[in-house]
């Protein structure tokens, strides 16, 4: 319920921002980074607060969480997350770098056709390995 009181400040802050970056003065570059900086420390108490806190103190438990021995369920989920977004974001600049060099390659040489799409395969098979391993960690949670 926390973060649901920070949505105000984020948009008055986004707000701000945007007002701050059309007057372009160095006084408003400071004020930007100094509401930059207080917004960063809010997020970080934020983050503390949210790690620290047990799901008794939220006041919602549920009979999953209470025969669950272990805590690692949702650290779990987010790793699985974080393995597939950045290996997602990461297979998104291989095959954007190896696809515009096999064209480039084959506007020369056509007969080259099979090599080139081997190398932009092996390219998307990283987003493939990151699934492989958000899965075994959602197996295991």
């Amino acid at each position: 319920m926390t973060w649901l009181l920070a949505v105000p400040v984020v948009a008055i802050v986004a707000v701000a921002v945007v007002a701050l970056l059309r007057r372009r003065t160095p006084g408003g570059l400071r004020l930007l980074v100094a509401v930059d900086a207080t917004v960063l420390v809010g997020a970080l108490v934020l983050l503390a607060v949210a790690l620290a806190a047990s799901p008794a103190q939220a006041g919602v438990v549920t009979a999953a969480e209470t025969t669950t021995t272990g805590g690692i369920g949702g650290s779990a989920l987010i790793a699985a997350a974080i393995a597939v977004a950045g290996s997602s974001i990461g297979a998104a600049f291989a095959v954007a770098y190896t696809g515009s060099a096999a064209l480039a390659a084959m506007s020369e040489r056509p007969e080259i056709f099979g090599r080139a799409m081997v190398v932009v395969g092996l390219a998307e098979g990283i987003a493939i390995y990151g699934l492989v391993i958000a899965m075994i960690m959602i197996g295991r949670a």
